[in-house]
């Protein structure tokens, strides 16, 4: 085995003793030492030494890894001196760990050469550093650095790096999502090209005060220009990052999309309109309600005693009489159209078809909107029945087509369809208390002036109108909400200026058989007439009067009462049958339920039919609106009177029997 020390291994190096060369070895930083080729160490540094825990390196010499502190790695050093040995190629910058016996763990940066001579390779020189801290330094930045890029890229808001020129820097999948450009698109563009033309002053003296060190960040709203060329609205918060000498390196940008909030807030001020108009028909409804009853009754007295002069072919004043009817008709339309947009109108449901009502209808809206306006309709075979009232139906129709008409001054094209949807949850919230479900769906359309946004905003809105004073009650459209949310349905629309509207009803497709209707009324001379004997009980003397003559003249035998309790003496001191009472729901004392729970006990086990000018709330108080009892709206004129009288009393016993209501003690 040769030394290394020996000083024939520097044999032309004059005046370099052994010691000197020590000397050298140790004032290397880094760990040195050699081995001969069975991997015994022949010498080292001072600091190799001190690792292995031992001061003097000369206490090392004819020890191997396996002797010393380390020697847990000591196979792997071994391995790697004899490969290096045997393959005469030296391993440069190989990082290994080295495990003390102590369980302590460092990691090396390490180099080994062979040692030749003349006869060859006769052992191995290594050094090594410790790399313990820079290379957790490598890993805490790398783990760092992938944090980082997680975060910038998961975000769920867009972030941006941007040059002090404006230029994109770098930027996150989010920001290219809300632009709608690729990574490579956005980062060959500034963000003076991406803002808004409107937003690029504020936003641009917002980076020159930054610039300048008046303010450290900014926050502000504006719009980037998307690649498709629409707007989107962002929240920007803008910090700027400078390097140790306080020079600008790159602004840190955080984009937050403002479309889903906008979308929010659309979606809460729609509630809040909502609720708005709600309030306002309710408050109307109870105005309405509560002057429905008198009215209605001092209408009746009006139309009926109108129409039975008007029947007398003698009359004289017939024109004045006509106006006086239909002075009063429009009166009793308004009532109802403030009943209907408040939710107060009592129906009277039935099951229909919507193309039957439409195809009634059509020749009368062909003459209502003049011969300019072209009308067409395009009907679905397959929509199947609704449950509604007919004549509000009509209403709804009547109301839209006009609304329509005069949209069109100078003409154009009004198209009605009818067609089905499937209203989902989402849908039917947005129109609560509407259900989802299977819908039936009446479309009025035209092409007329449109609507721009703030009539859209307030076109249910009971008194709003866009026509001149005297023009319009702006009850059309408020009506038709009410009608169709009454009927557990709901209205949408769409318009854009100068491009028309379409008005689309949705109404709840009935589960139940029913049959195509006529909807047209019976002739005056059809009216019924009877023998049977009435008990007419009303406490208002016109509406008393007049059904007492109208009831007397079909044929019929009335006994009239003004209040329940001279109802029920009348009934006492009658010897004959009654076949019906006549009733008044609503009355001072004694209600018209109570009335006939009373003459029910005292053995007049008679037909009942209900009347009345409240409201659907005021009448459902007293136990009368429920499937199968008899009800008669005021006003109404001396031909539906008949119709209704007949209709009950021709209704079979059992039927009779098992519609009438069982007498309720505590009414």
């Amino acid at each position: 085995m040769t030394d290394v020390a020996d000083p024939r291994h520097f044999a032309g190096v004059p005046g370099r003793p052994e010691q000197l060369l020590q000397s050298v070895i140790d004032s290397i930083p880094h760990r040195v030492f050699w081995k001969d080729r069975n991997c015994v160490y022949l010498g080292c540094n001072r600091s190799f030494a001190g690792d292995a825990g031992v001061d003097d390196p000369a206490l090392l010499v004819g020890r191997s890894d396996f002797d010393l502190a380390w020697k847990a790695s000591a196979h792997l050093y071994v391995a790697d001196d004899r490969l290096v040995m045997e393959s005469n190629t030296p391993k440069i910058g190989i990082e290994e760990p080295m495990t003390f016996t102590d369980g302590r763990t460092i990691w090396l940066r390490t180099n080994k050469v062979p040692l030749r001579d003349a006869g060859g390779v006769f052992g191995i020189l290594g050094t090594y550093e410790d790399i313990t801290e820079r290379r957790q330094a490598a890993i805490d930045l790398r783990e760092s650095e992938e944090r980082f890029r997680a975060t910038f890229e998961q975000a769920a808001v867009g972030i941006a790096h941007v040059g002090p020129d404006g230029r994109f820097l770098r930027v996150n999948q989010r920001l290219c999502e809300m632009v709608g450009y690729t990574r490579e698109e956005l980062l060959v563009q500034t963000f003076q090209e991406l803002t808004h033309p409107a937003d690029l002053k504020a936003d641009m003296e917002n980076v020159r005060r930054m610039l300048a060190g008046e303010i450290q960040a900014y926050s502000m709203e504006k719009r980037y220009i998307r690649k498709d060329g629409t707007s989107a609205w962002i929240a920007l918060t803008v910090s700027l990052h400078r390097d140790a000498e306080g020079e600008p390196k790159y602004f840190i940008s955080v984009i937050e999309d403002l479309e889903p909030r906008r979308r929010v807030e659309e979606q809460s001020a729609r509630l809040r309109n909502q609720l708005e108009q709600a309030q306002k028909m309710e408050s109307v409804g109870q105005l309405a309600g509560g002057i429905a009853h008198d009215f209605n009754n001092l209408l009746t007295a009006i139309l009926g005693f109108c129409e039975l002069i008007l029947g007398d072919e003698s009359t004289s004043h017939r024109s004045e009489l006509e106006e006086i009817k239909y002075a009063g008709e429009r009166a009793a339309a308004l009532t109802r159209q403030l009943l209907a947009f408040s939710h107060k109108q009592v129906l009277q449901l039935e099951v229909l078809d919507l193309n039957v009502i439409v195809v009634n209808m059509k020749t009368m809206l062909g003459r209502l909107i003049g011969e300019d306006v072209r009308l067409t309709s395009t009907l679905s075979s397959e929509i199947g029945l609704v449950k509604a009232d007919a004549s509000q139906i009509e209403q709804v129709l009547l109301n839209l087509a006009v609304n329509a008409r005069d949209a069109m001054p100078r003409g154009g094209d009004l198209r009605i369809g009818t067609a089905t949807a499937d209203v989902d949850g989402a849908l039917a919230a947005a129109h609560a208390p509407c259900s989802p479900g299977r819908f039936v769906v009446l479309t009025v359309s035209d092409t007329g002036c449109g609507m721009d946004a703030e009539t859209q905003r307030r076109v249910f809105e009971p008194f709003f109108t866009t026509k001149p004073k005297g023009k319009g009650t702006g009850l059309g459209l408020a009506t038709v909400y009410g009608i169709v949310k009454q009927s557990g349905g709901f209205v949408s629309f769409s318009s854009e200026p100068k491009k028309g509207t379409t008005f689309r009803v949705y109404l709840p497709r009935a589960n139940e058989p029913g049959a195509a209707m006529s909807l047209s009324g019976a002739s005056r001379a059809d009216l019924p007439r009877g023998t049977e004997t009435i008990l007419m009980v009303e406490d208002d003397d016109g509406v008393r009067r007049l059904a007492c003559r109208v009831l007397e003249a079909f044929g019929y035998t009335v006994l009239s009462a003004d209040s329940g309790r001279d109802a029920l003496e009348i009934a006492r001191d009658h010897e004959g049958r009654i076949d019906l009472v006549l009733t008044d729901v609503v009355m001072p004392e004694m209600s018209g339920r109570e009335l006939e729970r009373r003459l029910a006990e005292a053995g007049h086990a008679a037909r009942v039919l209900f009347m009345s000018g409240y409201t659907d709330d005021a009448i459902l108080h007293h136990g009368v609106l429920k499937s199968g009892v008899p009800f008669l709206q005021k006003p109404f004129t001396p031909g539906a009177l008949g119709r209704k009288v007949r209709e009950v009393l021709d209704t079979p016993n059992t039927e009779w029997t098992g519609r009438r209501p069982v007498p309720d003690r505590h009414s």
